[in-house]
């Protein structure tokens, strides 16, 4: 579950502002504020099985959303990559020459600013 858990709230991540309103609000208690569908259910005053509908209609968009577009697959990719080459710098970091540690630096420095 918590596999799905992250997934889900990467996808909310990017794409959660494309949800209607309610699916967000109930999205978000739910995988963000680890509610249960009965809290939040009783909290809306609306059942449980509507709280459900409600968060897998957003699920399955959030993921043909992602399937469509594959930005998260790709910003995950981005920071495998960016992960490698930080790990390479710092290598390079050990070096003996002046001139290379001073390069490692800067790719270290432009690596980090990447990441965000």
């Amino acid at each position: 579950m918590e596999d799905k858990t992250l997934n889900m709230t990467l996808l909310f991540d990017f794409f959660g502002d494309l949800l209607t309103e309610k699916q967000r609000e109930y999205f978000d208690l739910y995988y963000n504020e680890d509610l249960s569908l009965s809290e939040i259910a009783e909290n809306a005053g609306i059942s449980r099985q509507g709280v459900r509908d409600l968060i897998v209609r957003a699920e399955n968009f959030l993921l043909e959303t992602e399937r469509k577009t594959g930005i998260v697959a790709r910003f995950e990719q981005m920071q495998r990559e960016i992960a490698r080459a930080e790990r390479c710098a710092e290598k390079l970091r050990d070096a003996e020459s002046g001139a290379l540690r001073q390069c490692a630096d800067e790719l270290i420095d432009a690596l980090q600013s990447l990441k965000g």
